[in-house]
């Protein structure tokens, strides 16, 4: 039994590691350019803005790394164990 995955597949998974990354920088910007009700720029405020940010970027990361462990795999099918018996062709 193979699994292919198909090219579609593959486009829209990574278009979502793709969102995923880009709300966690718009997060992170979100974060860096915060002002408080007087229009300044307030470090302490914000900081749900970069949980988020941190959040969104993890995701994104294990995402894009399962994607890539996933599609980069070798055939299974092929595999022999050091445990395995020998075929029955070698034994004659």
């Amino acid at each position: 039994m193979t699994h292919e995955i198909g090219h579609k597949s593959v486009f829209w998974k990574a278009s979502g590691v793709v969102v995923i990354a880009l709300a966690a920088v718009w997060q992170f910007y979100a974060f860096v350019t915060f002002k408080n009700a007087a229009g300044v720029a307030d470090l302490q405020g914000g900081k749900t803005h970069l949980w988020w940010a941190i959040s969104l970027a993890v995701v994104a990361f294990i995402g894009a790394f399962l994607l890539l462990s996933t599609s980069m795999q070798y055939d299974r099918g092929s595999e022999m164990h050091i445990t395995s018996p020998p075929s029955p062709k070698a034994l004659s």
